[in-house]
């Protein structure tokens, strides 16, 4: 659907940045509050704007969106009785999925360890620049000494491995 697509209500129209187009919208709870998914972001009935790169993971259940953004933690979004989300869903796991290049789980503190920590590069829809994410399992020390020299090595192997 174009950015002037039918259907497409006018609260939504006048958020997007140039170039970008709406995948799927429908009605939140509350009113007109309208929930999109665009080529960009996801677009919140509140007004605020998520980038896909942004949103670590993505659940749906018949009365919210819950979601992970990136350095925010989780957020819910009422969802309508009886409004088919399914476009919408599809769309939010598609793009999330997309501005994944990769992502790694490295066991620590041994190589043979169930715990470990996730490195995720990820890069925003039409971007060049891939950032990198580390993401530590529960029960890990984010002040373990040996956790610096770790995560460099293997991201130094990952750029090896995948050029990125």
């Amino acid at each position: 659907m174009g950015l002037l697509g039918r259907g497409v209500p006018a609260s939504v129209r006048s958020r997007l940045e140039r170039g970008e187009r709406v995948l799927a919208h429908a009605p939140a709870a509350g009113g007109g509050a309208v929930l999109a998914a665009t080529t960009r972001a996801l677009h919140l009935p509140d007004g605020r704007t998520v980038p896909w790169e942004d949103i670590d993971r993505a659940r749906w259940s018949r009365e919210e969106l819950a979601f992970i953004e990136e350095g925010s933690g989780e957020h819910a979004v009422p969802l309508r009785e009886g409004v088919d989300y399914r476009s919408v869903a599809e769309a939010v796991a598609e793009r999330v999925t997309s501005t994944i290049l990769v992502n790694r789980f490295v066991p620590f503190p041994r190589p043979d360890s169930s715990t470990g920590f996730r490195l995720v590069a990820r890069r925003s829809p039409g971007g060049t620049e891939a950032s990198w994410r580390i993401h530590l399992g529960e029960g890990l020390d984010e002040k373990d000494p040996r956790l610096p020299d770790a995560v460099s090595r293997a991201l130094d192997l990952l750029h090896d491995q995948m050029g990125v």
